[in-house]
């Protein structure tokens, strides 16, 4: 029993280490998933306590932050089967007990954070849920594949797909909020050489 005791022991200071250095990205990530804020507390605990419990299966040699994505992944979309096909909110927001910067505090500035979630939340689940890990969370493409275990070559097709979706349905959302973007001025037009001719200088 006390060998056994000596390896929980230290796969619990190894969670610890896990815990303490990527809970930022693990509680991003269910957020962008479409866990709701009321629920994110224990969806984090969730994922880390299946992280503990597959521990074992970890090699350490590798970075631990795919590989918790890959469960908060799994833990989201268990809540999203949960809570029925019609998500309560997905995409981006920020957590106000982290006080650390991240891409959604440039977002609140310049009041693109709705028009985001808005288009993220456009997207097919399948879609939404590779551009979330490799355009937000910052894994990489291999990564994802391990981690989701999805071939790679269906995942760089989603993510094509969903760039496109997502480029297209932020500027229908820009234009229905700000309105269409000014057309160039046709110098062949009278009208456009007309105001020229009114506005040069005597």
């Amino acid at each position: 029993m006390k060998p056994l005791q000596v390896r929980n022991d230290a796969q619990r200071e190894q969670l610890r280490v896990m815990y303490n250095a990527h809970l930022r990205d693990v509680w991003h990530t269910l957020r962008r998933l479409g866990v709701p804020q009321r629920d994110l507390e224990d969806a984090c605990h969730e994922t880390f306590m299946v992280a503990f419990r597959r521990l074992p299966d970890f090699d350490p040699a590798r970075p631990a932050k795919p590989w918790l994505c890959g469960i908060a992944w799994r833990v989201a979309a268990a809540w999203r089967r949960r809570a029925g096909a019609r998500l309560v909110h997905v995409g981006i927001d920020r957590d106000p007990a982290d006080p650390a910067p991240d891409v959604t505090e440039a977002l609140e500035r310049h009041g693109q954070l709705a028009v985001v979630n808005a288009a993220l939340a456009a997207l097919p689940e399948a879609q939404r849920d590779v551009f979330v890990l490799h355009e937000l969370d910052g894994l990489s493409m291999p990564e994802i594949a391990e981690a989701i275990e999805t071939p790679i070559n269906t995942l760089y097709s989603r993510l094509r797909l969903a760039r496109a979706r997502f480029a297209a349905e932020i500027h229908g959302l820009v234009a229905a909020r700000d309105g269409p973007a000014p057309t160039s001025l046709d110098m062949n037009d009278p009208a456009t050489e007309s105001k020229e001719v009114a506005h040069e200088p005597a």
